[in-house]
Parts: structure tokens; sequence; C-alpha cells
């Protein structure tokens, strides 16, 4: 991303919001990168299992501070990647229509930018309230920190590596055959999801499901 957009005027910028809040990896890489956002004009597009509030004003405010001016926001509710905890599943069905719904709501937002009138979700004062009393204040200390709750079961682990590859932090490593984690989980559950074995949980100690967009497609 950081390649690819110097030398243009116009960036839109997406990510999944955790816990009405940005996760740690992408607060840390507008922190990073700082001179790559100055003077850019941002579109934000905040994906989200339940709600947000001002999932695109979490990043707004930050990029704001970097320079940059922010023409709209989207918030886009979509499949959770939560697979260990049953209370937040819903059926493939429930999934293909949530995803069929945000592709609706791009087509749309995407008219409106070419119009000139960009939608603008998650941004400004009462989206910021219903943010920041919904989920933010209670679940505050979630991604303050990258997370070292992983679980990683030794024995069904094989060895093959698929995690450590999945890993956007290099947090998984192996050692002696097995998998481990070293403490800076981004909660992304790309590890879990993808483990052969069903090896690995984060919320919960049981997986219900290996959850993958391309099924509710």
């Amino acid at each position: 991303m950081v390649k690819n957009s110097g030398g243009r005027e116009e960036i839109v910028f997406a990510y999944p919001v955790y816990f009405s809040k940005l996760p740690k990896i992408v607060y840390d890489f507008i922190h990073g990168n700082q001179s790559v956002f100055s003077g850019k004009k941002i579109f934000i597009i905040a994906t989200m299992g339940l709600i947000s509030g001002d999932g695109a004003g979490c990043s707004a405010r930050l990029l704001a501070k970097c320079g940059a001016s922010i023409i709209g926001g989207l918030h886009l509710k979509m499949p959770d990647c939560i697979g260990d905890e049953k209370a937040l599943k819903r059926t493939k069905e429930q999934n293909h229509l949530l995803v069929k719904g945000a592709e609706n709501k791009i087509k749309e937002a995407a008219e409106s930018l070419k119009q000139g009138t960009p939608v603008r979700e998650g941004l400004g004062f009462w989206y910021h309230m219903a943010g920041l009393f919904g989920q933010r204040l209670y679940f505050y200390n979630k991604t303050k920190k990258y997370s070292d709750k992983l679980h990683i079961d030794r024995e069904k682990c094989i060895g093959c590596g698929i995690c450590v590859s999945a890993c956007p932090m290099e947090n998984i490593s192996l050692q002696s055959g097995k998998a481990r984690q070293q403490g800076r989980c981004t909660m992304c559950y790309r590890c879990v999801n993808y483990c052969p074995k069903q090896a690995i949980t984060l919320f919960g100690k049981k997986l219900y499901e290996q959850c993958s967009i391309e099924k509710y497609l």
C-alpha cells in the first residue's frame, strides 16, 4: 500500500474494526507512515461484525493529524472472522446476505463519490459518541496492545507452518516441530481459520467454525 500510494492524490483506506477501535496493527501502520498520508484525500471503509459507531472516525482523527483530508466514510457489516465464540456465529445464508448487502453499499457509495457527494458514515460527533459509549470504553484494553492470549494445542499441531506464513505479525514460529506464539497477536484470526488441524483458538476454548469469505460469496 505504501509503495503504490505515493503518487496518488486520493486513497481508499480500508480495515476491520475491533471492539469499536482500530486494530493495533492499523494504528501502528498509520503512525509509521505519516508522510504517506500527508496532503492526501482519503475515503475510509471500515468493516465490522456487529456495530462500531465511529469505525471510520477512529482512523479519520489520526489521519487528519498526519495532514490528510478525509472526504468520506463507509461502514460495512460483514461476516465475522471469530470462529471460537458460538454467540457470534451466523448461518451461511445470513453471511451470504451480509456480503451481498455490502456489495450493494459499495456500489452506491462509489456512485455518490463520483457525483461529488461521498457518504460520511462514522464521521462526526454523534458517531464518535456511539463508538465511545457503545463498546470502546468497556473493551478499551482489548486493542491497546497486541494480545498474548493465542492458544495453540501442541498435541493437535503437526508443525505444517501454515499459521507461520499466515500471520501478518510474524507472531508464530516453529520450535521443535511445533507452532509457538510470541505474544504479539493482532487478533486477525488468520491462523485460527487456516489451521488444518483446528489446533488454534483465541477468544474461546472451542472452535465452532473456520471462517472464510469464499464460503459466503
